[in-house]
C-alpha cells in the first residue's frame, strides 16, 4: 500500500505558518471588545454593512457576555478599544490603564424586578438582592436609587453577576429579586411581564462610553484606523437613525442571540449620536462615587 501526501513535518511546518500568519493579521487588525447589548449595535452595522473595510489591517469585533471580560481584554492588551461605562474606564484607569474616549454612547439600564417578589416601588427593596457588575454604572445606580429612598446599605444586597445571559436566566429562574438590564435584556425582561421600577435615563447620567488604549492610539497607524473606525462609526449611527432600529431585526437576532419578538418590540425613539467625547459631569459623576465607594470599601 502506498499513499501520496505531506509528511508529518511538512503538516507540522504549515500549521505553524499559518498560525503565525493569523497571529500577524490579528495584531495588525483594530480589535474592539463589544457586548450583546445595544450600545454595540453601531459596531455590528458597521460590519455587517462593511463600512470598515477601507480601515488598513480591517476591525475585529471581540465578543464578550460580561462587562469585566472586555476591560480584561483591554487590560491585557487583546484589544485596542472596548465599548463599557465611565465607572469601569475610571477604574481601570485608576490601575494604571490611560485610556482616552472617543464617543459616549446612548447606554442605559432598567431595573427589573421579579414579577414574583411583587416589588413595585423602590423602597421595596429593602432586604432584597439586585443583581449589578462591581465597580460600574449599575454599581453606581444601585447606590443612587437605594439612597433615593433613605434606605441603609446594608438593606440592600448587591450581587455581582456580571454576564448578562447568566442575569435573564437567574430572571427566569426565580433566582433574583431585582436585576439592571440594558437593552435588548431589559425589552427580553418586560416580554416576561417582569416590571421596571426605575430607568437610568431619569438621572440624566450618560454612562456608556467606547475607550481605546492611549499608547496604541498614540501610534501613527492605529491613529489612522481611529480615524477610519470613526467615520464609519458615525454612518452606522446615520444609517440607523434614519431606518430605526427595528429595521435591523435580522441583525439583532443574529448578534444578540434573541427571539424575532423581542427585536420587534425594541424602543422605536431608540438614537445613536456620532461618536463626541463624554461631558464632563458625567466623568465628575463617575469619578466621584469611584472615589467614595472605594474609600468606603476600605474602611470596612
Amino acid at each position: 500500500m502506498v499513499a501520496c501526501g505531506q509528511s508529518y513535518e511538512e503538516t507540522k511546518r504549515i500549521s505553524r505558518q499559518q498560525r503565525l500568519e493569523a497571529m500577524r493579521k490579528d495584531s495588525a487588525a483594530f480589535k474592539i471588545a463589544v457586548m450583546p447589548t445595544l450600545d454595540c449595535l453601531p459596531l455590528y452595522v458597521a460590519q455587517h454593512y462593511q463600512l470598515f473595510d477601507t480601515i488598513q489591517g480591517g476591525v475585529r469585533l471581540k465578543f464578550y457576555h460580561a462587562q469585566m471580560d472586555c476591560d480584561t481584554a483591554i487590560e491585557r492588551g487583546r484589544v485596542e478599544g472596548v465599548v463599557t461605562d465611565l465607572v469601569r474606564a475610571k477604574r481601570m484607569e485608576s490601575k494604571g490603564l490611560k485610556l482616552r474616549y472617543v464617543a459616549a454612547t446612548n447606554a442605559y439600564w432598567q431595573l427589573v424586578s421579579n414579577r414574583n417578589a411583587r416589588i413595585r416601588q423602590l423602597k421595596q427593596l429593602d432586604d432584597k438582592m439586585v443583581a449589578m457588575t462591581r465597580y460600574s454604572a449599575t454599581d453606581l445606580l444601585t447606590d443612587l436609587v437605594r439612597d433615593s429612598v433613605k434606605l441603609a446599605p446594608e438593606r440592600v444586597f448587591k450581587v455581582q453577576i456580571n454576564d448578562l445571559n447568566v442575569r435573564v436566566q437567574m430572571l427566569q429562574n426565580n433566582e433574583m429579586d431585582a436585576l439592571w438590564m440594558p437593552e435588548p435584556q431589559a425589552t427580553q425582561a418586560r416580554q416576561m411581564k417582569h416590571p421596571v421600577v426605575f430607568d437610568s435615563r431619569h438621572t440624566k447620567l450618560q454612562l456608556g462610553v467606547i475607550a481605546f488604549r492611549e499608547k496604541e492610539i498614540r501610534r501613527e497607524e492605529r491613529a489612522k484606523q481611529l480615524s477610519s473606525f470613526l467615520k464609519a462609526y458615525n454612518q452606522a449611527c446615520d444609517s440607523i437613525n434614519k431606518n430605526g432600529v427595528r429595521y435591523y431585526r435580522k441583525l439583532i437576532v443574529e448578534r444578540y442571540h434573541v427571539r424575532k419578538q423581542v427585536a420587534d418590540e425594541l424602543p422605536k425613539d431608540l438614537r445613536f449620536n456620532h461618536a463626541v467625547a463624554p461631558r464632563q459631569q458625567d466623568i465628575t459623576a463617575a469619578e466621584q462615587w469611584l472615589q467614595n465607594s472605594t474609600k468606603q470599601d476600605g474602611t470596612k
